[in-house]
């Protein structure tokens, strides 16, 4: 239980933490990773090595700290860990493990003058009251999902159906249950998780669902990236036949159903969960939807047949592509050459600024458009975004 005296303590160590979180965080992942190997398969290696999962955690601490009297004005940081949790399948029996190096990251950063016992206690007693709240939310979720029709806990084995190369860089792969049974119908949006074993390690990886729910198959579309592992297993090795493990969809990233205009603004491989979020609203109505996707050049860009054909079949829908680099073949000519702007969103979107957005990316491309977009007159509230890794801040 977290007395008050414990809540000063917690709130007055947030200036320590702003000047030294990154270091504390960093410390905390040697310690936990090299000691519990378990707890290994939940992380991507890549995002410790550049930085980007202390940095978040850093940032979450930090706002848990300065909002520990008022847990509700965490905002959507609650939800994202909860879904990232679920669809990796963190379980309780791993919260000890994080309480106690965090303690002992904490004491060895912060040293035996700043970290003292009655601090050591006042974060033992607000980490528990965070996991016990985490812990709640997931168990929640993990049976509502288990419940529903299609729905399962933990595991399920999957076929890989077919592979389709949708471009030089990304790969897509339909997935059917192994067992023949129905599958959870995902909110467009979400992602699933997947549990590899690659050289004899396993690991588990977070991929968006890119494609509308049918109740019998999930289809991802993975980019292979330079020197990730899962990814180029992946790519060279999972062929038609091959069986992996799935972990059920999760994500609170989803697409809202509404009569407003939907614009969809995607750069590289964030066009897979906009690719599911048009599908959805195109079959379910006659809402307009505006597409805008960014890429390199015609060679990396997957889903242009897609996007041709959903401008034959529906006349609410319209696409905008954008090239880094010019292409001299007339049939994957793009929209237009360049980089993101304001005048390409000036003249893309609908008149009517009362819209709902969706924008995923890089962080420094969503932080140019959710600055762009509300210089334009979209409504902040109105316009979402996901990080496909670790969550940072859109300064």
């Amino acid at each position: 239980m977290l007395t008050d005296v414990q809540r000063h303590i917690v709130k007055a160590t947030v200036p320590l933490l702003e000047a030294g979180g990154e270091a504390l965080t960093t410390q905390f992942y040697r310690l936990m990773l090299d000691g519990h190997p378990e707890v290994r398969p939940l992380f991507n290696q890549a995002h410790q090595a550049n930085g980007a999962q202390p940095r978040a955690l850093a940032n979450a601490i930090l706002r848990y700290a300065r909002h520990i009297d008022h847990l509700e004005n965490l905002g959507p940081l609650a939800a994202q860990i909860v879904n990232k949790h679920v669809a990796l399948q963190i379980l309780p029996e791993h919260y000890p493990i994080v309480g106690r190096c965090l303690l002992q990251a904490m004491g060895e950063v912060l040293g035996p003058e700043v970290a003292t016992q009655a601090v050591i206690d006042a974060w033992a007693a607000a980490y528990q009251q965070l996991a016990d709240l985490l812990m709640a939310a997931e168990a929640s979720r993990y049976e509502a999902i288990a419940m529903a029709p299609g729905g399962w806990q933990g595991a399920r084995v999957f076929t890989v159906l077919r592979r389709v190369v949708e471009s030089r860089e990304i790969t897509s792969f339909y997935l059917a249950p192994t067992d023949g049974k129905p599958v959870i119908r995902h909110l467009p949006g979400q992602y699933i998780g997947l549990r590899l074993m690659v050289n004899g390690q396993e690991i588990r990886r977070n991929y968006s669902l890119s494609a509308a729910a049918d109740g019998t198959t999930y289809r991802i579309s993975v980019k292979r990236e330079p020197g990730g592992v899962a990814s180029n297993y992946l790519h060279d090795c999972v062929v038609e036949g091959t069986q992996v493990d799935l972990f059920p969809p999760s994500g609170h990233f989803t697409l809202t159903h509404s009569p407003k205009p939907l614009v969809l603004i995607s750069g590289g491989v964030g066009i897979t969960p906009t690719l599911a979020m048009a599908q959805a609203a195109l079959e379910h109505g006659g809402r307009p939807v505006v597409f805008i996707h960014y890429a390199r050049n015609a060679q990396v860009q997957g889903f242009q047949g897609v996007l041709q054909a959903w401008r034959a079949a529906y006349p609410q829908f319209s696409s905008h592509v954008v090239h880094a680099q010019a292409c001299h073949m007339p049939e994957q000519a793009p929209d237009a050459v360049g980089y993101p702007s304001a005048e390409h969103l000036q003249a893309w979107l609908p008149c009517n600024r009362d819209l709902d957005a969706y924008v995923l990316g890089p962080t420094p491309f969503m932080a140019f458009m959710k600055r762009t977009l509300q210089g334009l007159g979209v409504p902040a509230a109105q316009i979402h975004y996901e990080f496909f890794g670790p969550a940072e801040a859109l300064a």
